[in-house]
């Protein structure tokens, strides 16, 4: 058995990851990651290693034109070759905002009603240590708490509405160049996207510009990014344990504004001012996720904004989120007001 199929094979196993009896979706794109991926599925499935209903998802971004079109090609012709089911979803992020996100949550929803109509109880993507460090750079470029510098994560839900576990089986061990080499030992040439060349994504820029910096400094700074992740999730996991034993009688609560013909949810202050402060900027996070559906355009800078609207001793001070949101402080009271507008 090659080497690449022994570790991902034992992370298999780590993960708690089925043998059998079970439908899975894998994400290929055509790139060496997702094609390694597609790869090590057959030969494990022909080893017998694998008892597993494997079906195959490319979702074209529509993005690159002919290229785009290539890719659907590349990858349907792969499946059929080794005789993968195959499943494949056409659209078009749109450009307005930030168009790497608007991508990502298009394929994401795309392989949540794949598998939902499949029947999968598992979807697996071709992410590797190399995105996990890209990743971690990314967010704390961004100025992310806690949670955000742990990274990505190896096994979740897909989203809070579906039990669907996404599961990425090559993050902790393979790097890109693992990838690209067992696709080349197996004799199959994968596909090159132009954009992962293009410098206006951050992602790009971290890739070709940073992490070279970083590797002069430290040439294992890809494995110590990810290793600092591990342990830093060690720590948020034990925070939240803290969290959940000190704050149970913390939680949201909501009152009619009858004049505004509304419903506000706030926290009271006391329960939060007695709160230690890392417990706290933890259900302030928990808090807002509930009430916007993410954390998205969130920085640090607003966090402290709001510590500093709760330790403030005076009442009607507001804090202004992105999109529309606001947070005021009045009657011992932080309350959230989502869709606000602003008097002209």
């Amino acid at each position: 058995m090659h080497k690449f199929s022994r570790k991902f094979i034992t992370e298999w196993r780590k993960l708690g990851l089925p043998f059998e009896n079970q439908t899975i979706v894998a994400a290929v794109s055509g790139g060496a990651d997702s094609t390694a991926l597609l790869l090590v599925l057959q030969d494990l499935r022909n080893r017998k290693k694998l008892n597993l209903r494997i079906i195959v998802a490319h979702y074209n971004h529509n993005l690159r034109g002919t290229d785009s079109e290539l890719d659907w090609q590349f990858v349907r012709n792969l499946t059929e070759n080794y005789n993968f089911e195959f499943v494949s979803g056409i659209g078009k992020a749109s450009a307005r905002g930030n168009l790497e996100q608007n991508a990502r949550t298009e394929r994401y929803q795309f392989l949540r009603e794949t598998a939902e109509n499949l029947h999968a109880s598992i979807i697996l993507t071709a992410h590797t240590i190399n995105d996990q460090a890209e990743s971690i750079l990314l967010n704390l470029i961004r100025g992310s708490g806690l949670n955000g510098l742990t990274g990505i994560k190896q096994k979740r839900e897909i989203d809070e509405k579906s039990k669907i576990l996404l599961a990425r089986p090559l993050l902790n061990w393979a790097k890109r160049s693992d990838t690209e080499k067992f696709c080349l030992e197996n004799n199959v040439e994968f596909r090159h996207d132009a954009m992962n060349e293009v410098l206006s994504f951050k992602r790009v820029r971290v890739r070709k510009i940073l992490l070279p910096l970083l590797k002069e400094l430290n040439p294992k700074i890809i494995e110590t990014l990810a290793r600092t992740a591990c342990l830093l999730r060690e720590d948020f996991e034990a925070l939240q344990n803290i969290a959940e034993q000190n704050g149970k009688s913390l939680r949201p609560f909501e009152f009619e504004n009858n004049a505004a013909n509304l419903t506000e949810k706030f926290l009271l202050i006391k329960d939060l001012i007695n709160q230690i402060p890392s417990v706290r900027r933890y259900f302030l996070r928990q808090w807002l996720k509930n009430e916007r559906g993410d954390l998205r355009q969130l920085t640090a800078h607003h966090f402290e904004a709001i510590e500093q609207l709760i330790s403030s001793r005076k009442s009607g001070k507001t804090v202004q989120l992105p999109g529309g949101a606001l947070i005021v402080k009045g009657n011992g009271k932080l309350v959230f007001k989502n869709n606000f507008n602003k008097p002209d």
